[in-house]
């Protein structure tokens, strides 16, 4: 029996946390494949960090990001993470990564080996694997190491964190222990062996985030967690 395809309307669920994050995701993706995007509520504007497969409009089925400005900003360039991006007039990134969202080939967002029928529980209405493209969505502004994207009222600090990706960006705000992580880390495999994926690079990551006053980590997948999990995913990374 052929698995139902969902349609627009079921496709997002938007989950609240503590301190104004709300996790917007794809339930109908399985976990591994899942981008978690993270949304925090400022006085001035609203921060999106990442925008999930785009197979559906993110902003029309999320009413959330209509309300007031929206600063959208990428972890990294693969197709999971940036779908919707070009929907947003504000685009942050960190330059290593810029020709990527300019011109998002499958072979450079890991579409080409990850976007297909496997990703899904469920799959979207329309899905076609073979036509599937991530839609030009060139960045508006950068961020570099020590940058700070802010709301009005909270503070993200800007951590370059290659290694998944040359590119990969974390958030911290300190006044609450918030790491908004991407792909860096997360509850799971992680990985390492992209075309552009560096391991020195990696393991030099995972040691400064080692350093930070973390209370809670939002990764890029799977569920959050708290400082003892992060130290125990970082030594077990570094073996």
């Amino acid at each position: 029996m052929q698995t139902p395809s969902i349609p627009a309307g079921d496709w997002y669920e938007v989950v609240p946390f503590a301190d104004g994050v709300f996790l917007i995701h794809e339930p109908w993706i399985h976990p591994f494949f899942r981008c978690n995007m993270w949304f925090v509520r400022g006085k001035e504007r609203d921060l999106l960090v990442d925008t999930g497969l785009g197979h559906f409009s993110l902003r029309a089925h999320v009413p959330m990001l209509g309300e007031r400005p929206v600063v959208c900003v990428s972890s990294h360039a693969h197709f999971d993470h940036i779908g919707s991006t070009h929907e947003f007039d504000l685009h942050l990134a960190h330059p290593a990564e810029a020709e990527i969202f300019a011109d998002p080939r499958p072979e450079w967002t890991l579409a080409a080996g990850y976007a297909n029928e496997e990703m899904f529980i469920a799959p979207p209405e329309g899905w076609d694997s073979a036509a599937y493209r991530v839609e030009p969505c060139p960045a508006t502004g950068f961020l570099e190491d020590g940058d700070v994207v802010d709301l009005g009222d909270r503070r993200f600090e800007v951590i370059h964190t290659p290694g998944h990706s040359p590119g990969g960006i974390a958030l911290f705000e300190r006044a609450t222990g918030t790491l908004i992580a991407g792909d860096i880390v997360y509850d799971g495999d992680l990985v390492d062996d992209t075309f552009h994926s560096d391991r020195d690079a990696y393991r030099a990551s995972l040691d400064r985030l080692a350093t930070l006053p973390v209370r809670i980590v939002h990764g890029g997948h799977f569920q959050s967690f708290g400082p003892t999990l992060l130290r125990q995913l970082i030594a077990a990374y570094k073996g």
